[in-house]
This record gives structure tokens, sequence and C-alpha cells, in this order.
């Protein structure tokens, strides 16, 4: 689908610059863009490289793990029916840690595998006839509040804008830090509070 509406913009502003007689500026419009996007990844990946690179060194040094202790009370609130040190509580809470940072590219991997973890439970739950356990297909508990956890991605320090921010020549680029962490605040707690809501009916 994206494919299609990409190729339908482009196709869209070379005939509209056609129709105008303005062709040579839609070409130079978008090698600039072409050059720009090339310097602006290399910028992104230099940034990310660093914070994924930090992140590893908490992992390796143990900070992840005390990390997750010390979340274990908001991990036990959000997630009730999994069990305590579940393998999923370490990638929720790797997750969680990196959108608060602003860190969505290096959140994803420990999302993933934080799903995997859940399905699996999911599954194990299934293969036992648990009560409250969901069929083949289906999202558990677990797994809806998870992903509207890290849609809601409560962010301290967002360094993506930052770095885009002071990329394309903002003044003051963390100027954002205020505004981001209300409106990530209370799209978190909306998120929640709805989680709570539909599980308790």
């Amino acid at each position: 689908m994206l494919n299609y509406l990409w190729a339908g913009m482009m196709a869209l502003g070379i005939l509209w610059g056609a129709f105008h007689g303005n062709l040579a500026q839609v070409t130079n419009g978008a090698l600039d863009s072409a050059r720009e996007a090339v310097t602006l990844c290399l910028t992104m990946l230099g940034i990310m490289s660093f914070w994924c690179g930090i992140l590893k060194v908490g992992e390796e040094a143990g900070l992840i793990e005390a990390l997750t202790k010390k979340m274990r009370p908001v991990i036990r609130l959000l997630f009730p029916d999994m069990p305590e040190d579940h393998p999923a509580a370490a990638h929720i809470s790797t997750n969680m840690i990196a959108n608060m940072l602003g860190l969505g590219w290096a959140a994803t991997p420990a999302g993933l595998k934080a799903m995997e973890e859940l399905e699996a439970l999911e599954e194990e739950r299934r293969r036992q006839k648990k009560p409250g356990a969901f069929g083949r297909g289906t999202a558990s508990n677990e797994m809806c509040t998870f992903l509207i956890v890290n849609i809601s991605s409560l962010q301290l320090i967002p360094i993506n804008m930052i770095a885009y921010r002071s990329q394309y020549g903002s003044v003051s680029p963390s100027a954002i830090v205020g505004p981001a962490l209300a409106a990530t605040a209370v799209s978190t707690l909306t998120g929640v509070a709805y989680c709570l809501l539909k599980r308790r009916r």
C-alpha cells in the first residue's frame, strides 16, 4: 500500500511540474531531497548506534536487570496474570526503558521478543486448558496491554525528535522535552486506564 502511495505522490508531482513548466525544479527538488535523506540517515545512524550501545552496556552490566526489578510493581499492575520472573518481563522492561528514552528503533527488538514470550505463555495456557485462555490466533490480555503501552510510549527524553530538530537547525532542539512528556504521559495513562477497565469487564 505504501509503495502505491509513494509512487502516486511522485507521479502526481512530476505531472504537476510538467503541466506548469517546472519540471526542472521538480528534478532539482528530488535530488536535493535524496541528498538530505542520506545526510539525515547518517546522522540518525550515529545517534542510534550510540544509544543502542549504551543499552547493550547497561544490559551487560546488569543495569537492565536491576531496572526490571525496580519496575516489577508496574509490571505486576499492568500484567497481573503473567507469572513472576517470566522471561517476557525483562523484554517488556527493556522496551519500556528504550521508549522512555525516545529510542523507538532500540525498543523494537525487545518488543518483538516480549510478544514472542507472551505468545508462548498463552500457548502454554491453551495446552493446559487453563480458565481464561484465549483461542488460537487471538491476542491475550497481556499482549493487548503491552501493545497499547508500547504504542502510547511514555517519553522522558525524546532523543529522536531532539536529533531531528538539531539536524534542521532548531535554535532550541530540547524545547520539545516538556510538550513530549506531557503528551505521552496523557496517552500512556489513558491507555493503561483503558486496559485496566477492559480487564475488569
